[in-house]
């Protein structure tokens, strides 16, 4: 496994789980990733948003992508734990309202809407789970990023 393996993973599976504290609380909502690529995997949310002050006041979060299965055994999961950081790039803002162009009606639908948050899971570390790893978790590769 490699971080390529991760990247297709995350691609193909977009919709995923995405975890953050809240003090000694965990939150954890549905997500959906906007892509990933060899620099790391990138989201979006508003500013006006929870999730958005969470990581503002601790970038560390989990994400989990599962690729579903109607056999229960063949589920595949990829963890991935690491650290984001918001994003002020006005040229991949407007790529983003571009390719997603259902947010344009959300604020201002302009690239330098202040209400727009783009980050990004720069670092951190991924592994894949099946159910055949269920009692043997420490064992699973990890591929760091």
């Amino acid at each position: 496994m490699d971080l390529k393996d991760c990247i297709e993973f995350a691609n193909k599976n977009p919709v995923c789980y995405l975890a953050t504290a809240d003090g000694d609380q965990p939150r954890v909502r549905g997500f959906l990733l906007w892509y990933a690529d060899e620099n790391g995997f990138y989201f979006h949310t508003g500013v006006t948003k929870k999730v958005y002050k969470q990581l503002k006041k601790n970038p560390k979060l989990e994400v989990c992508f599962i690729a579903p299965s109607q056999n229960q055994a063949e589920v595949k999961m990829m963890r991935l734990a690491g650290k984001a950081k918001f994003l002020e790039d006005i040229t991949l803002k407007a790529r983003l309202l571009e390719e997603r162009p259902f947010l344009k009606a959300i604020g201002t639908g302009k690239p330098d809407d202040p209400l727009l948050a783009v980050f990004q899971i720069y670092t951190g570390e991924a592994h894949f789970w099946k159910m055949e790893n269920n009692m043997r978790e420490s064992e699973i590769e990890r591929t760091k990023f």
